[in-house]
């Protein structure tokens, strides 16, 4: 009697997943049983110290999740950028496919890695804004992007494309986090900016679909309602960009604009904004990260599950919980995984829209391979599709074994007879 050994189930599925994409095979991706690892790549969360979490390590291990986030807290005091790599390194070594490990670090307000730890010096977009030409941007963006791509940090949650419309607003506009108040303007300043991290292999998101500098509250705190004020020429960076193949990925808002959908659904989970107005009038087919899921213009307002079924059926590809706001904590991974895995089985949410996701994050994890890791997981899935083929003639082997088992005990039950 053969036994089949069939561990690891999951190395195994994470490899082929990885080497069809890195072949081009998508279609074999319906073979593997992959809706776990599918689903951790749609999860982005923080960790809470300067130090690498263990529970966090083993959920990125285990594929449960796809993407980290670097806040300030998670930033040691002493060796600074030493430590941070290690603490990047341990993460990113430990992922079955590429981690993304993001930061916002726009600059002035918004910038975790501060001149007191050693880092480069910072400025706001606004003083950006200001200069007379592009080398102010030019030279800031990358001192930016390098200093992110020495520390193993592959994606920036910036530039900001909002537009300073609103002098009031308290989020984007106070804190000097927009370019200008001019769209075209906007849109020059943002693809320098992007210009700049691409040549240190660093991706981008430009924040916050579809503009939040026209509001008059903070969805930090709680719904923030443009329709009054949200003006249409918020959408130019967005198009310029986009049609000029300068978008690697769009962070949403969680504003509400009742003029965009009827419901007054928060951009973050509206269909009608970011299936219709992004994915189909602006034809952006890259990554949509939200803002974090745990902002309280989302926890507050509506359920996880609730949530969660909305940003995915509008389009939302990757959501992020930061873990870095008071009593997020018990937003675990394990429970955001086994919310969307049941939904995907009642037919909640398709599988359709799963693989969409899986799809277009791995178009861009792709670009995360080094040559010399991609040739290994080729030579992986070379090995794999010699143990499947080796595993099928044992199987039909068995098969015949007990065809020819059926037959002896027909032929002694005739003699008998």
């Amino acid at each position: 009697m053969r036994i089949i050994n069939c561990g690891k189930t999951l190395l195994k599925n994470t490899l082929l997943l990885l080497a069809i994409v890195a072949t081009g095979q998508h279609a074999m991706a319906q073979a593997v049983d992959s809706l776990d690892i599918k689903i951790g790549q749609m999860i982005l969360i923080g960790f809470r110290e300067a130090a690498v979490d263990a529970d966090v390590l083993r959920e990125v291990s285990e594929g449960k999740v796809g993407s980290i986030i670097i806040f300030e807290k998670n930033i040691p005091a002493r060796n600074s950028f030493a430590s941070l790599k290690k603490i990047t390194w341990t993460y990113q070594n430990a992922a079955p496919i590429p981690l993304f490990i993001a930061i916002d670090q726009e600059g002035g307000k918004v910038n975790r890695l501060k001149d007191k730890y050693g880092f480069p010096r910072s400025i706001t977009a606004e003083a950006m804004g200001k200069a007379n030409s592009l080398d102010s941007v030019r030279f800031y963006a990358e001192a930016t992007a390098s200093t992110l791509a020495g520390l193993g940090i592959n994606v920036n949650f910036a530039p900001v494309v909002d537009l300073a419309i609103n002098p009031s607003n308290p989020v984007i506009v106070r804190h000097g986090r927009s370019f200008s108040n001019n769209e075209d303007s906007v849109a020059v300043l943002a693809k320098e900016f992007i210009i700049q991290h691409r040549k240190y292999g660093v991706l981008t998101s430009l924040k916050h679909f579809p503009g939040h500098g026209s509001s008059l509250e903070d969805t930090h705190l709680g719904i923030a309602d443009v329709t009054q004020f949200w003006k249409e020429r918020e959408l130019t960076p967005y198009a310029k960009l986009i049609s000029e193949g300068y978008a690697d990925a769009v962070m949403t808002a969680h504003i509400v604009n009742k003029n965009l959908d009827k419901d007054g659904l928060p951009g973050t989970l509206s269909k009608e904004i970011l299936g219709g107005i992004l994915r189909g009038k602006l034809n952006f087919d890259g990554i949509i990260f939200s803002d974090d899921m745990q902002m309280h213009a989302i926890a507050k307002h509506f359920g996880l599950d609730e949530a969660i079924k909305l940003s995915i059926n509008a389009g939302v590809d990757i959501m992020t919980f930061s873990n870095n706001i008071a009593g997020s904590d018990q937003r675990t991974v394990d429970r955001v995984h086994s919310i969307i895995r049941s939904m995907v089985q009642n037919g909640t949410i398709s599988k359709e829209r799963i693989d969409e996701s899986f799809r277009r994050i791995m178009r861009v994890k792709r670009q995360l391979l080094s040559d010399d890791r991609l040739s290994v997981i080729q030579q992986s899935y070379g090995k794999l599709q010699e143990e499947n083929a080796s595993l099928r003639q044992e199987v039909k082997l068995i098969k015949e074994e007990n065809e020819e088992l059926k037959t002896t005990k027909k032929k002694k039950r005739r003699k008998r007879g």
